[in-house]
């Protein structure tokens, strides 16, 4: 994990895993082009957050080459499975080029994204098989959706719980100092 993918051969479209799917996890296709995903956007240069699913728990849903989203969507979640979460870094020329997308996302902007794909789907009126088959995705999708909640939840727990660790450790060397300056004070 953690290794850079140039999914463009120039740079412009650069991938990293943060988490990979299970071994079996379906990947977008031909039969399977509508996608569901979480995403956060943000601007390479101040690390700002232009866009997010995340504080809503919302899913944004589009079908995969019909140029409803940024040219480096359609390349990077190509290559994505259901599960995986990856860093996609967006050079220019593959987001919003030289024209931006006002008032957010000035013009020659470069954009990361951490991207998770949720759920791939057919086309309305395509066969799916069966009611049952309809039904089994959308539990998986909901059992996957309250997976992604938990391990944010839990992720989210070891962070506080690591910044109240370094909080008391701080805390405790800056009263060891205390202690010695007075104990040097008093013998002088």
């Amino acid at each position: 994990m953690g290794d850079l993918v140039d999914l463009t051969g120039d740079g412009g479209v650069i991938k990293t895993i943060v988490r990979r799917a299970k071994a079996d996890a379906v990947a977008p296709t031909e039969n399977l082009p509508l996608v569901d995903v979480h995403y956060e956007g943000v601007l390479a240069e101040t690390g700002e957050v232009f866009d997010t699913t995340h504080e809503d728990n919302t899913i944004f849903s589009f079908e995969l080459g019909k140029g409803t989203v940024i040219k480096a969507w359609d390349i990077a979640l190509r290559t994505m499975k259901v599960g995986e979460v990856a860093k996609i870094t967006c050079k220019p020329d593959y987001a919003y080029g030289n024209a931006g997308s006002a008032p957010d996302i000035p013009p020659n902007a470069t954009l990361v994204f951490e991207i998770e794909l949720v759920a791939c789907r057919p086309r309305k009126g395509s066969s799916l098989g069966s009611v049952s088959d309809e039904r089994a995705r959308l539990e998986e999708l909901k059992k996957q959706r309250e997976m992604a909640a938990a391990i944010k939840e839990e992720e989210k727990k070891r962070r506080e719980e690591a910044k109240a660790a370094a909080a008391a450790r701080v805390q405790a060397k800056l009263d060891a100092k205390k202690a010695q300056g007075r104990g040097k004070g008093k013998a002088k």
